[in-house]
Order: structure tokens, then C-alpha cells, then sequence
């Protein structure tokens, strides 16, 4: 059995209970966005709210990073279903003391990431406070009939990829990361995805999602967890692997697909970056890391999660 969830999803799960299935709503709370019903397509519905001191320091980082993430993590959720992004809405919480040089480089960070990936910014909100900076944004995109990525579609068998290079991503990465939603367009043309996520929380801990989700297992393989030089450059308690599984904010893909497809994709990337395959689906309801040496033992949900 798959060991219990964190606060934070156990309490996202108690709200999930207790919401009814509505009027066209093809999918509510669980995954990376809502799919909801939009005349011949699907449309994907999806926010993320970021906090001075948790997601981004005002104190050392700038205005246009911290802009660009902001747009770039909704991005990132659109890609994980496959979809195509189309607007976004902006709502900003400034602290009395925030000049206006600081407001309008947050304003150019969103718009160069939204001009890049054709994604209208439509509007919002502005408040202000004694609290510190806050910026939420709510994006909307779509998604051909029948054809959005959850994570619950994987099945014992299906190979398990991920794209990139993870861990370390507090280095740097996480403010500069290309959201994937290129790449995730030409996997679902390519091939049949069956599951899918982007890594915010953490490799371990957003296959944990798809297991949820899917109501399956995995074994991951810890020799073919594909481990970035940030990772390697941290001096902690902690192992290179274990920064890949578990930092977060890697904002790369991890996806199930066939064997079938899997062996195409290894036998052709159709992408300009590396795929790696990690691992494999199990039927029974578990998730192990395999060591070099093939021994295995229960991978825990290694990753970010608020405590409540």
C-alpha cells in the first residue's frame, strides 16, 4: 500500500469529498488543472499563488525573474495536460513600501514569458498590504476533445520517462526554467501518453500523484534517474540522487507511455532535450527505488510539501 499523504493533500482531498460533480466539469480538483467543457475543445483552468520568502526572495532576486516564474508555473501546468496556453490573469499583493520601478519589472517578466508562448494577459488585480509580496496568477488554455493528460491514466507495464535533468534547482533553475509545453505538444503527437505531471514538488513526490491517481505502483531506477551538475554541486547531507528525487521545482515532465512507445522514444527522441526512462508501473499499489545492484526498497514521497 502506498503510505499516507501529507497534510496539505489530505486536507485538498477532504475539499475534492465534498464538491459534487458539476454541469460541465469533465474533470475538478486532482490534477494539474481543471477540464472543463469548452465548445469543441476542452478547456484547462489552472492558478498558482507564489509568496515573497517561499517561492522567490524580493531581498536578492529580481522583480523580472520573480515575474517571469510566476507565468512560467501555470505554463508548466498546462503542459503537464498537454494542452495549448491561451490567457492569463494577473492579481498582485504589494507590500505600501513597493516602488514602482519593482511593480513594472514583475510586469516585464510576465509579459516576455506570455509574448513567447502566445498567452494573453487579460487582466487581474491589485491590492496592497503590510505583509510581503504576493502574486497569484489563473491561466486558461485548451486542449482538443478527448484528449487532455491526467494523472490517471497509467497502467501496469507502462514504462515511466522523464525529460531534463533534476535536483538543485534552488541554485538557479527554478527562476529561469523553460516551462515544457512545446515539448509536451510533440509527446502527444508522437505518442500515447498515459499519465502525466510536471515535477513542482519533487520527482518522488509527484510520482506518487500518478500512483494515486492511477491507482497503480512503480519501481524507480536509481542508476537512470537523470541527475543535473546543480545537483552535484551541492555540499549537504544529502546524495546528488537524493536531490533529484526530492528538491522540486524542476518543472521538467514525468510521463507513462507504453512499452511500445516507450521503445520508439528511446529509439528516436522527438526532442531537442534528453529523455530518460526512470522506471516502470506495477499492479500492485507500492513504490520502490531499484539500487545499482537491483536490491529494492520503499522509495518515501521525497519532495516540498506546506505543512499544515
Amino acid at each position: 500500500m502506498l503510505p499516507d499523504k501529507s497534510p496539505e493533500f489530505a486536507l485538498i482531498d477532504s475539499f475534492r469529498e465534498q464538491l459534487r460533480a458539476a454541469r460541465g466539469v469533465e474533470l475538478g480538483i486532482g490534477d494539474d488543472a481543471a477540464v472543463v467543457e469548452w465548445g469543441s475543445r476542452l478547456g484547462l483552468l489552472a492558478a498558482d499563488m507564489l509568496l515573497d520568502g517561499v517561492h522567490f526572495e524580493t531581498s536578492s532576486q529580481s522583480p523580472v525573474e520573480i515575474g517571469r516564474k510566476a507565468l512560467a508555473v501555470n505554463l508548466s501546468d498546462v503542459a503537464a495536460m498537454a494542452g495549448v496556453p491561451r490567457f492569463a490573469l494577473v492579481s498582485l499583493a504589494l507590500p505600501h513600501v513597493a516602488p514602482r520601478e519593482f511593480v513594472e519589472g514583475v510586469f516585464a517578466g510576465l509579459k516576455s514569458l506570455a509574448d513567447e508562448f502566445d498567452t494573453a494577459i487579460v487582466g487581474g488585480d491589485t491590492t496592497s498590504w503590510d505583509g510581503p509580496f504576493v502574486i497569484n496568477v489563473s491561466i486558461v488554455g485548451d486542449v482538443a476533445a478527448d484528449r487532455a493528460v491526467t494523472r490517471g491514466g497509467a497502467q501496469p507495464g507502462d514504462w515511466l520517462f522523464v525529460t531534463g535533468e533534476l535536483g538543485g534547482s534552488l541554485l538557479g533553475r527554478h527562476l529561469t526554467f523553460p516551462p515544457r509545453v512545446r515539448e509536451a505538444q510533440t509527446l502527444h503527437r508522437e505518442v500515447t501518453l498515459h499519465a502525466m505531471i510536471d515535477i513542482s514538488d519533487g520527482l518522488a513526490a509527484d510520482l506518487y500523484h500518478i500512483l494515486e491517481e492511477s491507482r497503480v505502483g512503480a519501481i524507480l531506477d536509481s542508476a537512470t534517474v537523470p541527475i543535473s551538475e546543480a545537483a552535484r554541486q551541492l555540499a549537504d547531507n544529502r546524495s546528488p540522487l537524493e536531490h533529484a528525487l526530492g528538491d522540486g521545482e524542476d518543472f521538467e515532465l514525468l510521463f507513462a507511455v507504453s512499452p511500445d512507445d516507450g521503445a520508439r522514444l528511446l529509439a528516436s527522441n522527438p526532442l531537442s532535450i534528453p529523455l530518460s526512462r526512470i522506471g516502470e508501473i506495477t499492479a500492485d499499489q507500492s513504490c520502490q527505488l531499484r539500487s545499482e545492484d537491483s536490491t529494492l526498497q520503499p522509495l518515501p514521497r521525497l519532495g516540498w510539501s506546506h505543512l499544515l
